[in-house]
């Protein structure tokens, strides 16, 4: 799987959007977590969850594999265009390790 990935379902007039990221866990030792924002395609997404920590890259991947196979069932569809909320990601990757060491 690849490290982002993005689904849309159109509905409508609105498309509903959805981007995964997987990242390694910084400062842990072979564990990664998979990053999920969800909104309308034009606007901010209106959630960001973290899901983990996932040990090892397999582990992330067959969680997302799972994850997009039940968004397809549901009418998501595959998208190449790119992923437009990764610094809401990045913000929340922050958030998760707490401030910065002095």
């Amino acid at each position: 799987m690849p490290r982002s990935l993005v689904l849309i379902r159109h509905c409508l007039v609105l498309d509903t959007r959805i981007e995964f990221y997987q990242s390694p866990y910084r400062g842990h030792a072979n564990q990664w977590l998979l990053l999920c924002a969800a909104g309308i395609s034009a606007e901010q997404p209106s959630l960001v969850k973290v899901q983990g920590p996932f040990f090892g890259a397999c582990s992330v991947d067959q969680m997302l594999g799972e994850i997009v196979q039940n968004l397809l069932e549901m009418g998501y569809e595959y998208s190449a265009e790119p992923p437009i909320w990764r610094l809401h990601m990045q913000a929340q990757l922050r958030a998760l390790r707490g401030p910065p060491l002095a």
